[in-house]
């Protein structure tokens, strides 16, 4: 069985976060997007442990499905810490990403945390003192079976690799509990082949995650594993994505790494960003302004690469990049995501089909007939990467165009709405 598995997320307590991410919505919109295991998210949080705990049951070994029963989507223990310390002469801001195999073992993990000093109560993501190897001593003592990965690895302020803080190898990072690191999160802004030109990522696994924010944002990207329904259960999904086997991990889907916001580098303040070789040539400094350029995504992956772009290792993980369906309409009727138009539009579409199996599976024909046929061509182009991405930077992301001006000005004239409702 195909099983598409979304494993970074936050809930109402993380900053910045909508406070409609509870169990019961998160679950009504994991059915909605096609997804069959999500994450928790934010488990070392004491008031979201506790709405866990009281909303969700165990069907599955390590996995979790809500007692009201109103959903079908399994739960798996997860969340994402902040770890700022120093280390060689310089500040380590560097977030990782816990799974747990069940509710006792997050139990023995807070213990853990709260024993160094962590304050698990002020944020659904806490902010800690802990170095990364620490991390991973506490998180393997409380159950050998938990596993940390590095979230966003390549994020400018919080990625392991981050051009502001990071290091330039999981071992420097991690010491001699690098060898309990298995995979890397490759964050919004980068994609699998990005990673391929680094051939001390070799041994990981890349895992993609929507790190979602907000409802909508779930599924943005996720990881598709084969599984059957009888044998799924905690250690079957880590089991999978640690595999590097294609007959288990099927793919990854992502976003295309242009539309990340921290995709090239760039100033926000002056709307100008710029390729790695400009920025070398600027001396990494605005034109505009004199101050210094966020090095981005694209510009810290070249420095650490030994091989060119388009190298492909043996044995790695095919992935498939998309756009959200709402972004699609969007697009294709040239109006804001946030209209009216598209919300109606998507939902009629859901009504029908889980949004996975429109962007992955269905035929134009059978998208048209549910749609219109501007939007089942667009689908299509991007399936086919077809798309023009203006690349994203310094907190802004990137924008998308599947169409030329002239295609959405026809297409907006008169879309063809099979409105259910």
């Amino acid at each position: 069985m195909r099983i598409i598995a979304d494993l970074q997320i936050h809930s109402k307590y993380s900053r910045a976060c909508s406070q409609e991410l509870n169990p019961k919505n998160i679950g009504l919109w994991s059915d909605k997007k096609g997804i069959n295991v999500i994450g928790t998210g934010d488990f070392t949080h004491p008031k979201w442990l506790s709405e866990l705990k009281e909303n969700l049951r165990e069907t599955k070994p390590g996995l979790y499905q809500l007692r009201d029963q109103s959903a079908s989507v399994y739960f798996m223990c997860t969340a994402e810490v902040s770890s700022i310390y120093k280390q060689g002469d310089k500040v380590r801001r560097v977030h990782n990403m816990i799974f747990a195999p069940n509710f006792e073992a997050v139990d023995r993990i807070i213990t853990g945390l709260e024993k160094v000093g962590a304050n698990l109560k002020a944020d659904g993501r806490p902010i800690m003192g802990v170095h990364c190897d620490n991390l991973v001593k506490i998180v393997k003592e409380a159950d050998e079976q938990a596993e940390v990965i590095p979230a966003h690895a390549w994020t400018p302020h919080f990625g392991v690799f981050g051009s502001l803080s990071g290091f330039d190898s999981i071992e420097e990072a991690f010491g001699e509990q690098a060898k309990y690191i298995k995979a890397i999160e490759t964050g919004l802004s980068s994609d699998p082949k990005m990673n391929w030109q680094i051939s001390g990522l070799d041994k990981y696994a890349l895992t993609s995650n929507s790190d979602a924010h907000s409802l909508r944002k779930l599924g943005r990207e996720a990881n598709v594993f084969e599984i059957p329904l009888e044998k799924l259960s905690y250690a079957e999904i880590v089991g999978a994505l640690y595999s590097k086997d294609p007959k288990r991990f099927l793919f990854t889907i992502e976003f295309f790494p242009e539309e990340g916001k921290y995709h090239l580098d760039g100033h926000r303040d002056c709307k100008f960003s710029c390729q790695p070789r400009q920025t070398k040539k600027l001396k990494g400094l605005c034109p505009v302004c004199g101050k210094k350029l966020l090095v981005g995504v694209l510009s810290r992956v070249e420095a650490l690469s030994d091989r060119e772009y388009g190298f492909k290792p043996p044995r790695v993980i095919p992935y498939k990049s998309i756009i959200p369906l709402e972004e699609i309409i969007a697009e294709t009727w040239d109006v804001g995501t946030a209209s009216k138009k598209v919300l109606g539009q998507y939902e009629a579409m859901v009504a029908r089909y889980p949004e996975f199996e429109i962007l992955l599976d269905l035929s134009e024909r059978q998208i048209a007939e549910i749609s219109s046929a501007g939007v089942a061509t667009a689908v299509m182009r991007v399936r086919e990467s077809k798309v023009r991405v203006e690349g994203g930077y310094d907190g802004v992301f990137g924008k998308i165009q599947i169409f030329q001006p002239a295609e959405r000005e026809k297409n907006s004239k008169k879309p063809k709405q099979n409105v259910l409702f």
